[in-house]
């Protein structure tokens, strides 16, 4: 594996450590389940692949680049709203650990092409 991969890798660990760190931080008082609901919620990004791998590919990366998160943890600190950083925190989380376990952004050739190389089986 290349070096710069196994970075991006670590990188995605160190994000996921800090969005759940922040998140018990801000403690919105969600019950533990929701809360792993929230974290799971940007998969459902996959349902843009209905319309095909561009707009599949599209769709994912929106929600799963780390921006996504930080500005919905942002927007929740700069409005005082902790249900909103809470989720914030939980998205970026989630995009850190889909980075940590080699899931990257998707690239428009198809769902196991991405960012950080073929995932999936192979052959």
């Amino acid at each position: 594996m290349p070096r710069a991969i196994l970075w991006q890798r670590f990188e995605g660990a160190a994000v996921f450590a800090a969005g759940l760190a922040i998140y018990l931080g801000v403690a919105p008082g969600l019950p533990w389940w929701a809360a792993i609901l929230l974290f799971f919620a940007p998969d459902l990004s996959f349902g843009g692949y209905l319309a095909g791998p561009k707009v599949g590919s599209v769709v994912y990366n929106l929600v799963h680049v780390y921006a996504f998160g930080a500005l919905v943890l942002a927007a929740g600190i700069v409005t005082a709203s902790l249900p909103l950083a809470g989720l914030g925190a939980l998205w970026l989380a989630h995009s850190g650990f889909d980075r940590m376990f080699g899931y990257g952004l998707k690239l428009p050739e198809g769902f196991n092409q991405t960012h950080l190389g073929e995932i999936g089986r192979k052959g």
